[in-house]
């Protein structure tokens, strides 16, 4: 509800956009033709306080510069309410200023990401350009030095738990997550600070879930970032991140925030934050639980919040074979099941290499980025990578031809010590020559022509357990995988 004082402001707004306002907790939305105004309301949250006029100016200039790096388009202008001298009120009058309101371009209710996921349309593509929206926006962010990481993360803790005591939610599992978050957080501490020392830590968004996302000019874009408190949104990219997958995870389910992960890492090389991604995901969801109060809405949130905590054993599983032979696929299809929320990481050689000549995944490349030495370093960082990721507890599917012994002996060294399952897909090879001619828009840079040249190569004793890739593999993995108890 709006304010009884900025009710006229309000009625002012509504008369010159013809519109309903838009509500939250914190603002009024009026979207009309042309334009659209955003009016902070006079509240007082605690974390939050808007109810002085100069706050309100404050805060809306400020959030008008913190959006200029997402969103410049979008955001249009400070633009002050006057009050006439026959007392009513106009828009950058030359009267009095009595309130400020943000003047922004109108979006299209159906172009928030929230509404697109309502409506079952988060394609794999539109993931996938979300996923690179949001690498593209933290890797241009500058650093922030001197930022005690793990000990911004347990304030975080604590002001979530008290906000969720207050919403009310059952006090009882309340102090349960927060025990269990702080542990989580506690055993973290030493990965937290070495990803700040660096330079992991940035004024990030720090709102980034899907209300927040929109297609604007064919893009996807991040916009109305926090603006009220510079220290909760400076933090590690990968907790800015977790907010998105976390509601991907709620909304829409596990494959899409994983393919989000995936396309994320890809991008950005950051397989490391996966190491903290149980606290950061239920800190997120903890947050979201107290914001919709103790209803059934809360309490979905806050069993999610548990449910990223729960202690998941990690493994590693490996997906080699000639070109062709449905390697992405496969590894794609299994990873939202294994291992902690959202599912495994994937590292594919395919996409470690563009990015170390700073492509995207699609672009090809020249066959002079396939040299003996290049490809020997693709596969080091490809078992670096997996061996981070399985040592901090997470879940990862290996995807590369993996077409020589020593390639297959160092990933499975990069399993430390967790379960490992190496499988290997074999078809004919004129199956194979027809996927690989018809393949288009992959990071794949393989034509019939190397196709043809890798089968003549022997790739040695291969102990992987061998699929059959001219069917479809992906039962016959997952049963290896996840074995059906015997049931007496």
């Amino acid at each position: 509800m709006i304010p009884a004082a900025q009710r006229p402001v309000a009625a002012l707004l509504r008369r010159l956009t013809g519109a309903t306002p838009i509500e939250t907790r914190t603002a009024a939305v009026f979207v009309g033709p042309d334009t659209a105004f955003k009016l902070k309301k006079a509240v007082d949250l605690g974390f939050l306080d808007f109810t002085a006029p100069a706050a309100r100016e404050r805060f809306a200039r400020h959030e008008l510069a913190v959006n200029a790096r997402f969103a410049p388009d979008l955001y249009r202008g400070v633009v002050a309410v006057t009050r006439a001298p026959d007392g009513t009120l106009e828009l950058a009058g030359d009267g009095e200023a009595v309130e400020w309101v943000l003047r922004m371009a109108p979006v299209p209710a159906a172009d928030f990401l929230d509404a697109v996921a309502a409506r079952g349309e988060l394609t794999p593509d539109l993931l996938d350009q979300l996923a690179d929206a949001v690498a593209a926006m933290h890797e241009a962010l500058p650093r922030s030095e001197r930022v005690d990481a793990p000990g911004a993360m347990v304030e975080a803790l604590e002001g979530t738990r008290r906000a969720a005591l207050a919403a009310p939610l059952p006090a009882e599992r309340v102090e349960a997550w927060a025990a269990a978050a702080r542990a989580a957080l506690a055993g973290r501490a030493p990965l937290l600070a070495a990803r700040s020392a660096a330079g992991r830590v940035r004024r990030c968004h720090g709102d980034l879930h899907l209300k927040n996302l929109c297609l604007w000019q064919g893009r996807v874009t991040p916009f109305d970032a926090l603006e009220f408190d510079e220290a909760l949104a400076t933090v590690d990219t990968g907790y800015d991140l977790a907010f998105l997958l976390m509601d991907l995870w709620h909304r829409v389910g596990r494959p899409a925030a994983n393919r989000v992960l995936n396309r994320y890492v890809a991008r950005t090389g950051d397989a490391g934050l996966v190491g903290a991604l149980p606290p950061w995901l239920s800190l997120r969801a903890a947050i979201r639980a107290h914001a919709e109060g103790g209803g059934a809405a809360g309490l979905e949130y806050l069993a999610l919040a548990e449910a990223a905590l729960r202690p998941v054993a990690p493994c590693l599983v490996a997906v080699g074979g000639l070109p062709g032979t449905g390697k992405t696929r496969l590894a794609r299809a299994l990873a939202p099941d294994l291992g902690a929320p959202p599912g495994a990481l994937v590292l594919r050689s395919d996409e470690i290499r563009k990015r170390r000549h700073g492509l995207a995944p699609e672009q090809r490349l020249p066959a002079s980025a396939y040299t003996p030495a290049e490809n020997a370093a693709v596969f080091a960082e490809l078992a670096a990578l997996a061996g981070e990721a399985v040592r901090g507890g997470h879940a990862v599917v290996a995807d590369a031809a993996f077409l020589r012994t020593d390639e297959r002996a160092a990933v499975e060294a990069a399993a430390s010590g967790a379960p490992f399952h190496g499988l290997w897909l074999r078809a004919p090879l004129d199956v194979l020559r027809a996927r690989v001619a018809a393949r288009t828009g992959d990071a794949s840079d393989a034509t019939v022509a190397v196709l043809d040249a890798a089968a003549e190569r022997d790739p040695g004793p291969v102990s992987w357990r061998v699929l059959d890739a001219a069917a479809d593999p992906l039962p016959a993995a997952r049963a290896l995988l996840h074995p059906t108890p015997n049931v007496p």
